[in-house]
């Protein structure tokens, strides 16, 4: 079964016939209304012309179905453009929504470090402040949750999660029935001393939010992100449902090729937190995360290392197939991010979705990509693999090697 490095490559990445294209004249817009969020005009030439080629190379070597892609220099447009088809007969098209699963716990570390900057809350409250019948919530911090070192396991690693998620994609899971999961066995390691990734601490942390600020989670995200940077095109989904225009999905993770645009996402992190975005969101949401523009300068600085580096190590009771990054100043997990080698981005990806947003602060460069598979794609986020070459073509000698 292929589910479980699918989920978890979104973390693990971190070890290790086309529509007319072509370069913008003018600075990209905040507000991107499927309407507005279209193919660069044509032909491409230059950046944009070596940007296309290797995405256009990509799709065929990985056999994806889809390739939506765009990139920005200082706000302004490179290259937009969407390859291959969303279904058979359909092409794809930049304006079409598809799952952006990780981008929504940067969004809610963001939020996290507001609500600090107002005083309404600190990085070290317990998490029992806030939610008293978390188990041990009296040990893990706040801080904890958000950079991932509170030693709550993964439950997307459980057999018996993963055997009902196989055998049921369709079900709705509730925030009780998986962070009980993680909840329910003994921590891996003395919270704040160690480093693994837990789908379960982003669901605890997005309740907290709630507690902390008294307001639904959906609606804190749009009031403090979507709003302010203008993603008309990000939403919560409570339900399964994606906005038209839909980017669909495929995939073989349960065996058979199938489609997967609708499974449930329930599982995935906070109610309220389930979003959906087109790429040029994504793009400017890639852009306002690299450079810290809705937190203090104080606060993006903590974004980026809330104190991980030097974290992350195998020990008898966290192996190294748990405990699997080392964190070093070059190449760590944030609150809530990741940094590679000066990038700062995330790199959500969900049976047959696959997407990376990164922003590279000292060339002001923005890459963000979404991918979906064919039959005989391989594992993987092949999105990231394209975002390097990118990156190696844009930005020699600081390249976005994930691995």
């Amino acid at each position: 079964m292929r589910r479980t490095r699918t989920v978890l490559l979104c973390i693990a990445g971190l070890m290790g016939a086309t529509l007319p294209v072509g370069t913008a004249a003018g600075p990209a817009s905040a507000a991107t209304a499927p309407d507005t969020c279209v193919s660069s005009p044509g032909p491409a030439q230059g950046d944009a012309r070596e940007v296309l080629t290797i995405a256009q190379q990509a799709q065929r070597e990985f056999g994806l179905n889809s390739v939506i892609l765009r990139v920005s220099s200082d706000g302004r447009e490179v290259l937009t453009t969407a390859l291959g088809e969303s279904m058979t007969g359909v092409p794809a098209e930049p304006s079409m929504h598809f799952r952006t699963g990780s981008v929504a716990i940067v969004y809610m570390g963001t939020v996290l470090l507001q609500l600090v900057e107002q005083g309404k809350a600190s990085l070290d409250d317990p998490v029992s402040r806030w939610l008293p019948e978390v188990p041990r919530g009296s040990e893990i911090t706040l801080r904890m949750l958000g950079d991932s070192t509170s030693g709550f396991h993964d439950y997307v690693t459980d057999p018996a999660f993963l055997a009902e998620l196989e055998a049921a994609p369709f079900r709705n899971w509730t925030p009780a029935e998986v962070t009980g999961i993680a909840t329910g066995k003994p921590l891996l390691y003395k919270p704040g001393t160690n480093w693994s990734y837990s789908h379960a601490n982003f669901a605890i942390l997005g309740a907290a939010l709630e507690k902390i600020s008294g307001v639904s989670l959906d609606k804190l995200l749009t009031e403090r992100v979507m709003k302010p940077l203008g993603l008309s095109q990000t939403s919560n989904q409570y339900t399964p449902q994606i906005p038209e225009p839909v980017l669909h999905a495929f995939t073989s993770e349960r065996g058979t090729y199938e489609e997967s645009t609708f499974w449930n996402p329930s599982w995935t992190t906070a109610p309220g937190a389930v979003l959906v975005q087109n790429i040029c969101d994504l793009d400017r949401s890639a852009r306002a995360v690299g450079t810290g523009e809705l937190v203090s300068e104080k606060s993006f600085r903590t974004q980026l290392d809330p104190g991980t580096i030097g974290l992350g190590h195998a020990t008898a009771s966290c192996p190294a197939s748990v405990c699997l990054l080392t964190n070093t100043a070059a190449h760590h997990f944030g609150l809530g991010l990741i940094v590679v080698n000066g990038w700062i981005l995330t790199n959500p990806s969900f049976s047959g979705y696959a997407a990376i947003q990164a922003y590279l602060p000292a060339k002001k460069l923005a890459i963000s990509v979404s991918v979906t598979q064919g039959p005989k794609s391989p594992e993987g986020n092949s999105a990231e693999t394209i975002a390097e070459r990118i990156s190696s073509a844009l930005a020699p000698g600081q390249e976005l090697k994930m691995r």
